[in-house]
């Protein structure tokens, strides 16, 4: 049976698959959000390990005949039995193009060698995780959000969401009120979350870039951060080249250190796009 995404059968994809040192997996579960956004879990295989917050490089076959591959944020957390991406569709992108038309049934290539900063690893100890994500980089904050880890090492974990229009805020009803009727952590998080979604340009309770909210003190307010938490809090930052610039910025204005892997710091931002 030929595989329609790619034109040629599964045991051709999986021969590259093997070939270029990946991974083929089925697509089990598509969600459209909106014109310009989806998500889609593919089966999980056994031997894959990574964590929470980390990238991968997925991708499909080429017209060349070799595998497409961009990175990823992987949505769901470490424990999960499938792995879930959230993507934009671009009409013009080499790879989002095509990735936009998943259907359940469909095949992708998964890379072996999953890596980021944005995880637990690469923040000093703190208080409050405050993880500040534009567009689809909301996707990593929902595997680390979910990890029971983050709620050992963090008393209060904030996540903010900023999009053009309020249809963009994807998983919106999963962070308002599924998540907390969840049987493991709906008793994790209790008053200890804070989901802080903004929107710049459609109608909208709350307005405005993440970046001038926090700025200007809205932020700061609209939470009840005092001056004595800021020094023990830590960020994690997933959006545009520009918005990580300009956030980056006006953290380490407010004397935040970067962190890595190696070197763990006040704050981490990921670094990997999607194209």
């Amino acid at each position: 049976m030929n595989d329609k995404l790619h034109g040629v059968d599964a045991a051709t994809l999986q021969q590259v698959a093997d070939d270029k040192g990946l991974h083929l997996v089925k697509v089990t579960w598509v969600h459209h959000w909106t014109a310009g956004l989806f998500s889609f879990r593919v089966e999980r295989p056994s031997s894959f390990r990574f964590r929470s917050g980390e990238f991968i490089m997925i991708g499909l076959l080429g017209e060349n005949g070799r595998p497409l591959m961009r990175a990823y944020s992987i949505a769901s957390p470490s424990w999960e039995e499938h792995l879930e991406f959230f993507s934009v569709k671009v009409e013009e992108g080499a790879l989002t193009s095509r990735l936009q038309h998943l259907k359940e049934g469909d095949h992708i290539f998964l890379g072996k060698k999953p890596t980021g900063t944005l995880v637990l690893d690469a923040l000093l100890p703190g208080k409050t995780l405050c993880m500040v994500g534009t567009g689809t980089g909301l996707a990593p904050f929902l595997s680390v959000l979910r990890d029971p880890e983050t709620h050992e090492k963090f008393e209060r974990i904030i996540v903010t969401h900023t999009v053009r229009q309020t249809e963009e805020l994807a998983y919106r009803q999963f962070l308002e009120e599924e998540i907390r009727a969840d049987e493991i952590f709906g008793e994790m998080l209790k008053d200890r979350f804070t989901y802080y979604p903004t929107v710049t340009r459609g109608e909208f309770h709350r307005k405005g870039r993440i970046t001038d909210l926090i700025r200007d003190g809205v932020f700061r307010n609209e939470l009840g951060v005092v001056e004595e938490d800021r020094g023990s809090m830590r960020f994690m930052l997933c959006g545009s080249m520009a918005f990580n610039k300009d956030m980056g910025a006006l953290l380490e204005s407010n004397g935040l250190v970067e962190g890595s892997n190696a070197d763990p710091g006040t704050y981490v931002m990921e670094r990997a796009f999607v194209g």
